[in-house]
């Protein structure tokens, strides 16, 4: 079992790509939306809610090596094994941060789930083992905010 570190990573003026057009993509689109614009997603379609993504730049093709330049951080969210094991072989071989979103063992790195109020964010993570309660307990927390249960200034 991979043992994870939680940190905070600076990302600022940093591009971070995302590979893939299914919801697992999107979903990792709208996380890293609040954090940051310099995000670009590649992929031969899009599920529909991309739409809803103004700030995010799509580019409808497949994937090629030069996709790679100038990117800090990779999240993989295909369902092509062999591409996401070329893919993580060239971002390795370049420093590049890189998430197999359905390969904790493969990743550099793992995205908890978020929430995010103004500068504060809050983080939980299960060590890749239990996402959806990592996303359950992240749900807690944000409706306890919401209910002004747990006061963030």
């Amino acid at each position: 079992m991979n043992i994870f570190f939680p940190i905070s990573i600076n990302i600022t003026n940093k591009q971070i790509l995302i590979i893939g057009g299914g919801s697992v993509a999107f979903n990792k689109a709208v996380t890293l939306s609040y954090f940051t614009n310099r995000i670009s997603v590649i992929a031969t379609n899009f599920c529909p809610k991309f739409k809803l993504l103004t700030t995010i730049e799509l580019k409808k093709k497949m994937y090629d090596s030069d996709d790679l330049k100038g990117v800090f951080m990779v999240y993989i969210c295909t369902c092509d094994k062999m591409l996401n094991l070329t893919i993580k072989t060239e971002c390795n071989n370049r420093n590049i941060l890189v998430n197999i979103c359905d390969s904790p063992k493969s990743c550099n790195f793992i995205s908890p789930a978020v929430y995010k109020n103004n500068n504060i964010t809050i983080a939980v993570s299960s060590n890749a083992q239990n996402v959806k309660k990592s996303i359950d307990i992240r749900n807690q927390i944000k409706k306890l905010v919401e209910r002004n249960q747990l006061i963030i200034k």
